[in-house]
């Protein structure tokens, strides 16, 4: 059975949206830019709702009966979490896409946008990565089992579009930051990593920070309110088949970002490189073209962008959980 669905546009004006996952950085910084919306926001606590419970889950939306969802909600990780915990990686994320999904059917929601990751790509992938790039190839290795889940929930949707003619659609965000963040220094991204590591060395005096490698592989970032801005606009304006890109279409070398958190940070002093850690994968550029012939484009520059999550950190460092 073809796609058909006959919706083209979502106004979220006087409608109810469940966020899932509002409380991580990308459902929080979504619930941020909904709030400009003329909509009513619905989210629900972990004690309220364990997504990994089927009968529940399909209470929860009869009984609220939300008519667009954001399906931000993930188990998510770093590199030794996804090696130490494949099982738990591919069942979870499994569990809560199709929960929500599958409930989101049953109860006649009007619009829902799924959230994947760049790691749905090929390892090798072409640069800058298009959106017909998937299963192309074989995946990252070190996190293969989270590509595997979120592949099968773009898939999915893909699914009841085509069986039901529901208007499901899948966004793929490229490397978030922002305020929300995890600032771990050993499981933590690139991004807060390096910001915890330099704000380390600027409250003990010291100057310059290392980084792993030779400083040379491209990445490509986005700030987490451009991201939610971009998952609002695909909301309202977006119906389609195919999973839709999210990113800055620029990338940087990790030295540059080195130098440009050192800046905004304030601290003193050169990057120096560790050769003797891997590089990893040279570049990892998503292409940005499809979402810019619709009319959307970033705002937030990367400098500007480091400062306020710089700010962020400063603000939330005694009651957040920033030290652990």
């Amino acid at each position: 059975m073809a796609e058909t669905s006959t919706t083209t546009e979502f106004d979220p004006k006087g409608k109810r949206v469940f966020v899932a996952g509002h409380r991580g950085m990308v459902g929080a910084g979504v619930v941020r830019r909904l709030e400009r919306e003329d909509c009513e926001i619905l989210t629900a606590s972990r004690q309220e709702l364990n997504l990994l419970d089927q009968s529940g889950v399909r209470a929860w939306m009869a009984d609220r009966e939300p008519d667009a969802v954001v399906l931000a909600a993930a188990k998510v990780g770093g590199i030794v979490a996804n090696d130490t915990y494949p099982a738990d990686f591919l069942y979870e994320n499994l569990v809560i896409e199709t929960n929500v999904i599958e409930a989101a059917f049953r109860a006649d929601v009007e619009k829902l946008l799924f959230l994947g990751s760049s790691c749905i790509y090929p390892k090798m992938a072409p640069q800058p990565i298009p959106e017909d790039a998937l299963l192309t190839g074989p995946l990252e290795p070190t996190n293969e089992w989270y590509a595997i889940a979120k592949i099968a929930g773009l898939k999915l949707c893909e699914a009841y579009r085509r069986q039901y003619g529901v208007d499901y659609i899948s966004a793929m965000p490229t490397n978030l930051y922002g305020p929300g963040d995890n600032f771990h220094l050993e499981n933590s991204h690139v991004i807060p990593a390096l910001m915890r590591k330099a704000h380390d060395a600027k409250m003990a005096g010291r100057s310059g920070i290392e980084i792993w490698g030779s400083g040379e592989p491209r990445r490509e970032f986005l700030h987490v309110d451009d991201c939610a801005d971009a998952l609002v606009f695909l909301l309202k304006n977006y119906c389609g088949n195919q999973h839709v890109n999210v990113g800055s279409g620029t990338d940087v070398t990790i030295a540059e970002l080195a130098e440009l958190v050192m800046q905004a940070v304030g601290l003193d002093g050169d990057v120096t490189r560790d050769t003797t850690k891997p590089d990893g994968t040279p570049r990892k550029l998503m292409s940005g073209d499809k979402l810019a012939e619709m009319g959307w484009r970033p705002k937030i520059s990367l400098s500007d962008g480091l400062k306020s999550t710089y700010e962020w950190f400063l603000e939330n460092y005694e009651s957040a959980d920033l030290r652990v």
